[in-house]
């Protein structure tokens, strides 16, 4: 499909053979619990794709990134999935680097190592708990003799948990009066009293190392932690935004690229009508239309309130042309396809955990609705 083939070509330009390296694996094994995709990943200089030139990196803008994720998306969804964390959390301290005083030296210093060791970055948000508001998390810092902090608690599901070189966890700080903020935490994945535990059970997307990892009476040093900033203690603010707007158009865009590889097929075989084939071409590149329309938007310049709107708006409407897709395809390939390969029904069922990644499509609808109102986007 044309789109993919753009999207293969951003895939090379940045990571030269890696849509070859995986391809060459079956999807049964691309898939599986222990993989190799992640290291090919690493191999092809992956983790370097969102790091500025000045660190390193690939520079890639908003636009060429989710083409790269619409690529692997294609190949592989749990590639796509695991390589969204580590992308939207190392654009976010980039983002928060390039503010003056925003982040230490020190802490500088550490992401400047990312792209000339490839170093990877697992996120730990989410903790696997339904309708948990993400920015009061579950997992508590205790403050240390030597200023730092012992962090205890748990982050389950945490992708590329049997891969990352660095762990960066959000956590509530105590304050002097007794309330707690908001903080981020950097913490090396060899820290003492980190350990990782089984807890994806699903084969869909077993690739992306989404276990539990476990944190008890873990030293962060007072240099590893970003907090907040102090006139509103509980709020992400620029960590929020940044975050936001890269995870939902990375995240979207590799669930994409995992329905275009079924509608692909499709086209490739010649399968149903015209008339179908075209309804499954326009579903699919609705999709893409959104994100990339978006994430040219946000390469442009748009950013706060007004960005965070436009990519949970694309990711919705993706999320729900994408059902549309994946049912559909599976149709026009058929019942033989369907038995005598896993690959359709796995693509198909693949599509669908988008629908499950914070934010939900519940959780926004006020906040949405209020600011399609003209009132500020709160989210909570």
């Amino acid at each position: 499909m044309r789109s993919l083939d753009t999207a293969r070509d951003a895939c090379e330009r940045h990571h030269p053979g890696l849509v070859k390296a995986l391809a060459e694996i079956p999807l049964a094994e691309r898939e599986a619990p222990g993989s190799p995709v992640v290291e090919l990943f690493r191999e092809h200089d992956g983790p370097s794709l969102l790091v500025p030139a000045a660190y390193g990196g690939r520079d890639a803008d908003a636009l060429e990134a989710v083409r790269v994720a619409r690529a692997i998306g294609s190949c592989s969804p749990s590639l796509a999935v695991a390589s969204t964390m580590h992308h939207f959390t190392a654009a976010m301290l980039f983002a928060l680097a390039a503010t003056a005083g925003r982040l230490t030296p020190r802490q500088v210093d550490l992401l400047g190592r990312i792209a000339p060791e490839r170093l990877l970055l697992a996120s730990g948000w989410a903790e696997g708990r339904t309708e948990q508001n993400i920015l009061n998390p579950s997992v508590v810092a205790t403050p240390a003799e030597d200023g730092g902090y012992l962090v205890n608690g748990s982050k389950k599901p945490c992708s590329l948990s049997g891969s990352m070189d660095l762990l960066t966890a959000s956590v509530s700080l105590p304050e002097d009066d007794g309330s707690a903020s908001l903080a981020l935490l950097l913490i090396p994945s060899d820290s003492a009293g980190l350990t990782v535990s089984p807890f994806w059970s699903s084969r869909i997307l077993a690739a992306a190392q989404s276990d539990e990892v476990r944190l008890t009476d873990v030293h962060v040093p007072a240099g590893h932690v970003i907090r907040t900033t102090p006139d509103d203690p509980g709020r992400l603010d620029d960590l929020q935004t940044a975050g936001f707007i890269w995870f939902e158009l990375l995240v979207t865009a590799g669930y994409i690229g995992a329905a275009g590889a079924l509608a692909e097929q499709v086209m490739e075989r010649g399968r149903g009508s015209v008339a179908d084939r075209s309804r499954l071409g326009v579903a699919l590149e609705s999709a893409v239309a959104l994100v990339e329309g978006t994430a040219r938007a946000v390469r442009d310049g748009e950013n706060g309130d007004a960005a965070v709107a436009s990519v949970l708006v694309a990711r919705f409407a993706a999320q729900q042309a994408l059902t549309t897709v994946a049912d559909l395809a599976t149709e026009l390939l058929g019942g033989m396809a369907f038995i005598t390969s896993d690959d359709v029904a796995y693509l198909a069922t693949a599509v669908r955990p988008l629908a499950f990644h914070p934010p939900s499509r519940g959780s926004t609808a006020e906040a949405l609705a209020d600011y399609f109102a003209g009132r500020p986007l709160i989210l909570s």
